[in-house]
């Protein structure tokens, strides 16, 4: 299969989603999830399309940034933050979907360069209370938000989690149904908010069930990673 073909593959299984399961005019965008992929890859999907990408490894994805800067790529970070890797993060991303701490946020806001728009940021909630995975929780959240809100070269767009895995759609449901609802209410309480990045390769008709705004697919684009 090729990556053109795969696109549309997973383009088509988010416009069914949509279809089947909204009953408003909302989109859902795609993040095309290129980490350990080559630049010449993103070039092929970029080529069909495909303008959002996201990455997980800072080092890896500016070397890619770099090399594909002549091509209109919106640049997402969407992986663990590392204190020394936030300004990498800050000069070379648009989005920062995976802030969990107070001094990552200050770190991204001043070392966002002045040339720039602010960097948009989402904060990751570890809905699942899972103990190997990055995100706020819950009741933390709110603290974190009116942090970030406060930092001029920052703008809070929303919500980003990557629950645990589950194969039964019911309970993928009630997992982004509970992220669902919070967004709801950050959404009424910050006027920037729009954004609910929830959604990968096994489980993206069950989170745009449930409301969300961005999907991040990677190995139903690219192939397996060898």
């Amino acid at each position: 299969m090729t990556i053109a073909f795969n696109l549309e593959q997973v383009l088509q299984r988010i416009a069914k989603s949509v279809n089947n399961y909204r009953n408003d005019d909302s989109r859902v965008q795609l993040i095309a999830v290129s980490k350990t992929r080559p630049a010449d890859a993103i070039k092929v999907a970029w080529d069909e399309g495909q303008k959002r990408f996201g990455e997980n490894y800072v080092q890896e994805a500016v070397d890619k940034i770099l090399a594909l800067e002549e091509l209109d790529i919106e640049w997402h970070f969407i992986g663990p933050i590392q204190s020394n890797k936030t300004a990498l993060i800050a000069r070379h991303f648009d989005w920062c979907q995976s802030v969990d701490r107070s001094k990552i946020a200050r770190r991204l806001n001043s070392q966002r360069p002045e040339n720039l728009e602010p960097l948009n940021v989402c904060v990751q909630i570890n809905i699942s209370a899972e103990a190997s995975k990055s995100g706020v929780n819950a009741e933390t959240l709110w603290t974190l938000a009116d942090e970030i809100m406060a930092l001029p070269n920052l703008t809070l767009r929303g919500l980003m989690a990557i629950p645990e895995r589950q194969t039964e759609f019911d309970l993928q449901r009630m997992t982004f149904h509970d992220m669902h609802a919070i967004f709801k209410e950050m959404s009424a309480k910050y006027e920037t908010v729009d954004t609910l990045s929830m959604g990968m390769s096994n489980d993206l008709e069950a989170a745009i069930a449930e409301g969300s705004t961005m999907v991040r697919i990677g190995t139903d684009i690219f192939g397996a990673r060898t």
